[in-house]
């Protein structure tokens, strides 16, 4: 069972108890000549997942429509039946947009099941990819709210992605969750259900899609890959709404990145296709090369030389053709030496260790923020120490534990204890020394 986020949303927007909720419905029962005696234990079931028998869900309807004085229909409340028309009042994109606060506010309030739900797949995953790339699309994404929204509320969004994005590669995503995810509730939503043309609410989607994918960052830098996975969806939904296909391809590089995680590799080169294919020229040289160094990587994985080298070849020569200023915020991730680590990534999986270790060596040489340091120490030191080279190994190693320091990742702690068990399996001179300091690093509370 999934919990019923949309139910507990309404339940808070009507100001509404589980004891409040249970004495309504059986109060509105009774008017239809049912003897409903239902607790708050029971409401307590529904948010869990339960489906109510009979017509307690029109009557949760009913009796929330009255709080609340507007229609609210089976799919508000989460409990529409699967081949059913949907609710005859407002448009899908609102809709939408409900389902999409509801999970923001469930996220705030540290619902364990989202935290521990894992990430779909087959269908389910396919889905959302094949609805932002096919038809149809949105032809007015207007919306008369109650309050006016302006270009001022658009900045305000792309103000708050780039704090959260800084701030996520600092301190990593466990610390930047919390605040990303209570921004996205307490001001996100309510611009969302304002009122706007079509024209700025395109911009107001786009902004909002950027910004949730930042919050499905930190989500899977917290391993909380199912409810990464939603928000991954949710921004892809946003692009589509904005008509910003390049973000879309953007969006779909997380998914892709994530895909490699969960060793989906069939799905990763399958999605990445989808982006290129999709966006065609509104994806920029960084994505593009972004895209094909992460296929080559899956390529790598399932054994396929051939196709691994030629995604190398075309990342490089994408890489080759960035140029700084011309890109989108969203793909400054791609920073200088990115698609070195991803390149030597691939061909450590292919056993050439030569060309490995040169495409590492020249990431580690490449300015980057110190979460992207990281990870290209860690690669290069996993290099090393199957070459031979302990020395030098150790002390990338060193240098990583270092610039981990005060980052609460989930991710970088994976990294960070894989290069320890290699050192410490190695026996190199030094490895015991270097394994405190990893441990060190380690000690940050999450």
């Amino acid at each position: 069972m999934q919990p019923n986020a949309l139910l507990d949303a309404l339940l808070a927007e009507a100001g509404m108890s589980h004891a409040g909720l249970a004495a309504h419905v059986n109060q509105a029962g009774r008017s239809r000549g049912l003897a409903l005696r239902y607790e708050h234990t029971a409401v307590t079931r529904w948010l869990r997942g339960q489906r109510p028998r009979g017509q307690v869900p029109d009557l949760i309807c009913e009796v929330l429509g009255g709080r609340l004085r507007r229609p609210v229909s089976l799919d508000d409340i989460g409990l529409g039946l699967p081949g059913q028309p949907a609710s005859p009042h407002g448009s899908p994109l609102s809709g939408f947009v409900d389902r999409a606060a509801a999970l923001w506010r469930s996220d705030e309030q540290g619902r364990v099941q989202l935290l521990n739900a894992e990430a779909v797949t087959g269908t389910p995953a396919v889905i959302p990819v094949w609805e932002w790339e096919n038809p149809p699309e949105d032809a007015d994404v207007s919306r008369d709210g109650p309050n006016l929204i302006g270009p001022e509320h658009i900045e305000i969004l792309r103000a708050a992605r780039a704090h959260y994005e800084l701030m996520y590669r600092r301190a990593g995503g466990v610390a930047t969750r919390a605040r990303i995810v209570r921004f996205l509730g307490s001001e996100t939503a309510p611009m969302l259900r304002g009122r706007y043309p079509d024209r700025l609410g395109r911009q107001l989607h786009r902004a909002t899609g950027s910004l949730v994918a930042v919050a499905g960052i930190c989500a899977y830098d917290s391993d909380a890959h199912g409810l990464a996975q939603r928000y991954f969806h949710q921004a892809l939904r946003l692009a589509k709404a904005s008509g910003d296909r390049g973000l879309g391809a953007y969006v779909i590089a997380l998914i892709v990145n994530q895909s490699l995680h969960l060793r989906e590799y069939r799905q990763a080169v399958a999605f990445a296709e989808a982006a290129l294919r999709a966006a065609g020229r509104q994806t920029t040289p960084a994505l593009t090369a972004d895209l094909y160094a992460m296929q080559a990587k899956a390529y790598a994985q399932l054994g396929d030389t051939a196709a691994a080298l030629a995604c190398i070849r075309r990342a490089e020569a994408a890489a080759e053709r960035i140029r700084p200023g011309t890109e989108p915020d969203e793909t400054g991730y791609v920073q200088p030496g990115l698609v070195n680590v991803q390149v030597a990534e691939a061909l450590l999986s292919m056993g050439d260790l030569r060309a490995a270790h040169e495409q590492a060596t020249a990431a580690v040489g490449t300015p980057a923020h110190d979460r992207g340091r990281v990870h290209r120490l860690a690669m290069l030191c996993e290099i090393q120490l199957r070459q031979g080279e302990a020395d030098r190994a150790v002390a990338a190693a060193a240098e990583m534990a270092e610039r981990a320091k005060g980052m609460e990742s989930l991710r970088l702690r994976d990294r960070l204890r894989a290069v320890r068990e290699q050192l410490l399996t190695s026996g190199c001179s030094g490895a015991e020394e270097t394994a405190q300091l990893i441990d060190g690093a380690l000690r940050v509370p999450l």
